[in-house]
């Protein structure tokens, strides 16, 4: 499903594929970017579709994978190699990716929830803590 996505929010700048209608989301719909994130052992270059919150300058992602026990892959990948590239909308950007803690975490997180309640339940059915990821802009 999400490469039809990819596909989609590529082919017309986020036209398509640009909103989640999904869950909470189905009142609220909340933006979408693309990100590109280099697998660690295989060097391949993936794209995944991800829920995000703008924040100033940065753009900030959650690495909920639906509250499931482990982190998705594209963080591990991110972590390894964290100077990556996004899409939002028709506009690709130059990013570096760092895990929020903390503070930081704990006041971005409160707003993430805001933006998409369903973050709240897949924290609620993890014992790991959520990673909130922001994406600076690099030159």
């Amino acid at each position: 499903m999400s490469r039809a996505q990819v596909w989609l929010y590529r082919r017309t700048n986020g036209r398509l594929g640009g909103k989640w209608r999904i869950g909470a989301a189905f009142r609220k719909p909340v933006d979408t970017l693309l990100l590109d994130h280099r697998g660690r052992k295989s060097g391949t270059v993936f794209t995944i579709p991800l829920l995000y919150m703008p924040d100033g300058d940065n753009l900030v992602v959650v690495a909920s994978q639906g509250g499931l026990p482990s982190h998705p892959q594209w963080y591990f990948n991110l972590r390894a190699d964290p100077d990556t590239r996004v899409q939002v909308n028709g506009e690709v950007r130059a990013v570096r990716a760092r895990t929020a803690s903390g503070q930081e975490r704990e006041s971005l997180w409160r707003r993430l929830v805001e933006m998409y309640a369903d973050f709240a339940s897949y924290q609620s059915w993890t014992d790991r803590e959520i990673p909130v990821v922001i994406l600076e802009p690099r030159p």
